[in-house]
Order: structure tokens, then C-alpha cells, then sequence
């Protein structure tokens, strides 16, 4: 972002495990975002996805291991320490309320606020700037309540922006988003320079756009490596149960996943 430094932080999950209902969700996860780095939680549903990223960003506790910011535990964090270290897109959509899309994305400022005045032109700057870069500008004093799904989406992004975080945890930050734009979310967190860890549905979307990508099965990595170590056929045959083919892309040369018979 123009308007600011963005400080990544390293995000490090150490054998982090969680029971629900008497059963293991994730079982000895450990994997490590560095500063700078994007890396992509894919699996089939059910795997543990949003499970493992509500545990990084602190809203499930685990049963047992780590969740570090730069070293830091952040069950040790100060509320609104992390805040200003770590934000987060959760999958729900928030329920209809009474605010202008600005209003949400401003919520994002709350963690830096000192006293009541605050800085608030530099909040302003920021805020609008978020709205922008998720192309929301316009649609700032639109009621949150009625904006589409997809616009919706954009709005928690900016406010996740205008965090400022040192970390950025997605869930299926996709959802919602017409093609286009789930590509220009991906290439706007890309541009960021902001570690991130995201749960993505689509293999080819986190093929184009992560460092890494994790392969999360039945609560435990299958595989961790760079697109081109992790999508390989017989994968995709063991983890989705398809017969896919990978090949590179013909002008970028990304691992691409073509599914077919």
C-alpha cells in the first residue's frame, strides 16, 4: 500500500491440534508462513480448512501447539496488540446492519486509535484508500446491508486492509466474487506484500497466486511444497479422488490442473 509500510510478520502454526465433538479436526498441523510470503490451505471439504485458519486468527483455541506471530504466541497477545499485527477474513458474511460501507471499512482502524481524536485525517487517508484498492470508492456510503455478496466481500477485504496488518488470514476470500474479481483480490494480496494465509477452492487460483500451497486432509498435511511440488497427479487422484492432468501454462508457465476423464 502507498500510504504506509507494510512491516510482514512470520506466521508459524507449531503441531497444532483441536477435538470437536470427542473427534481430532486437525491433528499435529505445523507449517510456516515467512514475511512476505502467500501461502494457500487447499483440501476437500471437510478437511480442516477453516478450522485451521479460525485457530490462527485466534477464534478457536487449539488442544494443543502453537499459533506464533513473529515468535509470539498470540493466545499471549493482547486483544488489541494482534489487532494491529494480524487481521482476518472470516467466511460468514456479516449479518445486515445499520452502516455505510466506509463505516465497516473504518472498523479496521479501531486497533491503532490512541485516545478518542486519534489521527483521524490519517485514518480517513487510509480508509478511502482500502475502498479504492478493492474498487469500492464509489460505493463508500452505500448501507453495507445493500450491497451484493461480492461487493460485500471487497468491503471486509478493505477493512482487513486498512488494518494494516503484519499478517492477512483469508477464508475463501473468493467466495462471493465474480471471476474477475477473484482474480484482482489475489493479485491486490499478491501486491500487498503482506504475509498471507488463505483457504482457496479453486487449485488453479492458488496455483497463480501462492508461494506455497498446504494439502490438508482429514485435519493433517498431506503435502506443503510450491505449486509445482504439491499438484502433481497422483495428488489429486489420492486427495480429490480425480483423474487430472497437470501441464504448465502455456504464456506463464504455472502448474495448471486440467480435469477431464
Amino acid at each position: 500500500m502507498s500510504h504506509h509500510e507494510v512491516r510482514p510478520a512470520e506466521l508459524e502454526l507449531r503441531d497444532v491440534s483441536r477435538t470437536a465433538g470427542g473427534r481430532e479436526v486437525l491433528s499435529g498441523v505445523s507449517l510456516t508462513a515467512a514475511p512476505g510470503e502467500v501461502v494457500g490451505v487447499v483440501g476437500p471439504n471437510g478437511a480442516g480448512k477453516s478450522t485451521l485458519l479460525r485457530t490462527a486468527y485466534r477464534y478457536l483455541r487449539p488442544a494443543s501447539g502453537q499459533v506464533l506471530v513473529d515468535g509470539t504466541d498470540v493466545f499471549r497477545m493482547p486483544r488489541r496488540v494482534l489487532a494491529r499485527r494480524l487481521a482476518a477474513l472470516p467466511q460468514e458474511l456479516p449479518a445486515e446492519f445499520e452502516l455505510t460501507a466506509y463505516d465497516v471499512v473504518e472498523m479496521g482502524r479501531a486497533p491503532h486509535r490512541r485516545g478518542l481524536g486519534g489521527d483521524r485525517l490519517g485514518d480517513e487517508r487510509i480508509v478511502t484508500v482500502s475502498l479504492e484498492m478493492v474498487e469500492m470508492a464509489e460505493l463508500a456510503r452505500r448501507p453495507f446491508g445493500q450491497l451484493s455478496g461480492g461487493e460485500k466481500q471487497r468491503v471486509l477485504i478493505a477493512r482487513a486492509l486498512a488494518q494494516e496488518p503484519g499478517v492477512l488470514i483469508l477464508d475463501e476470500p473468493t467466495n462471493h466474487l465474480d471471476m474477475r474479481h477473484q482474480f484482482d483480490v489475489l493479485a491486490l494480496v499478491r501486491r500487498l506484500g503482506v504475509t498471507t494465509l488463505a483457504a482457496l477452492h479453486d487449485l488453479n487460483l492458488a496455483a497463480r497466486f501462492c508461494d506455497r500451497m498446504c494439502v490438508l486432509v482429514a485435519g493433517g498435511v498431506a503435502a506443503i511444497g510450491t505449486p509445482a511440488e504439491v499438484l502433481t497427479e497422483s495428488l489429486l487422484s489420492e486427495v480429490y479422488g480425480v483423474h487430472a492432468e497437470v501441464g504448465a501454462h502455456p504464456r506463464t508457465g504455472i502448474p495448471t490442473v486440467f480435469f477431464g476423464n
